[in-house]
């Protein structure tokens, strides 16, 4: 019986259950252990606050560390991009929509200084990227929450099209965002399941669920954000899809009032050095250093 440890948040609940039913369709039995995060219990802190792509992660890893769970089950765009010692990233199962999505108006549908509500820096700096006007303001808590805002304080609020999908919400979706300009946060769309590392069994059974394409793409998304030392607390982004042994990875970097940003993008067959190449250009070579210090 593989113990899954996991956030209680229902997002979070529902991504477990997902792993466990595919667990179960090869033959292994699992049981979810659910945690509350410090992130989780204070919902009036703003998310960067807690360490920004580390904050929902570190509970849930230690419980694996601790013994008290055997598999670590992440949305992939909370995990930091270095892995602690003692864990292995053992699995990435089939990504689903990596975009993002405003939910109540469209972006052109949302009037002149009309109010749309995110936590996140990387969408606060697109959105006011292309609509200078808009008021941005402050948005936690679970998706519930977070859709009860709509009409009562702000005109719309943007989710991940992932969890609205995993939710069952997507008819609630106004627009989906072209990620080609409001580029993904990295790792959005998919899981990540960590182990022991000196736990073979389960990671062997961890394997099967794994997705190639989709690991080759969060392989070169994390490289991009580890060569930055960045997570969510900065607004970059970097997002790549994978066909056959070649990677493409869309990458920005952006200054948090929209006021500028610098864009690349790059083929290649190595992931991981993709990503890495990648950061390093619009670090050093086209300025991103000074839009996200």
């Amino acid at each position: 019986m593989l113990r899954l440890a996991s956030r209680r948040s229902p997002l979070a609940m529902v991504q477990a259950t997902y792993v466990a039913e595919r667990l179960a369709s090869i033959g292994v039995a699992s049981e979810i252990v659910p945690l509350e995060t410090q992130a989780d219990q204070q919902l009036d802190v703003p998310i960067a606050s807690f360490g920004g792509q580390g904050a929902f992660a570190v509970e849930i890893q230690r419980a694996v560390l601790d013994g008290r769970a055997d598999v670590a089950v992440h949305s992939a765009k909370d995990l930091p991009s270095v892995t602690p010692e003692g864990l292995v990233f053992a699995c990435v199962p089939e990504r689903v929509d990596a975009r993002d999505a405003l939910v109540g108006r469209s972006l052109e549908g949302l009037g002149p200084g009309a109010t749309v509500a995110t936590g996140s820096p990387r969408r606060r700096a697109f959105l006011l990227e292309r609509r200078p006007d808009l008021t941005i303001v402050e948005l936690r808590g679970n998706m519930a929450t977070r859709l009860s805002r709509v009409g009562h304080g702000v005109d719309a609020i943007v989710a991940a099209a992932a969890a609205l999908e995993r939710l069952d919400l997507s008819d609630m979706v106004a627009q989906y965002l072209d990620p080609t300009w409001f580029v993904p946060q990295v790792g959005q769309g998919a899981l990540a399941l960590e182990c022991r590392a000196d736990d073979d069994d389960t990671r062997a059974h961890l394997i099967e669920l794994h997705d190639v394409l989709a690991g080759r793409e969060i392989l070169a998304e994390r490289a991009f954000l580890r060569e930055l030392g960045a997570g969510c607390s900065l607004p970059v982004a970097a997002h790549a899809t994978a066909r056959a042994d070649q990677v493409h990875v869309s990458a920005v970097m952006a200054h948090r009032d929209g006021v500028r940003s610098v864009r690349a993008e790059r083929n290649g067959d190595d992931p991981e050095a993709l990503g890495t190449a990648l950061a390093a250009y619009l670090r050093d070579e086209r300025g991103g250093a000074a839009l996200v210090g």
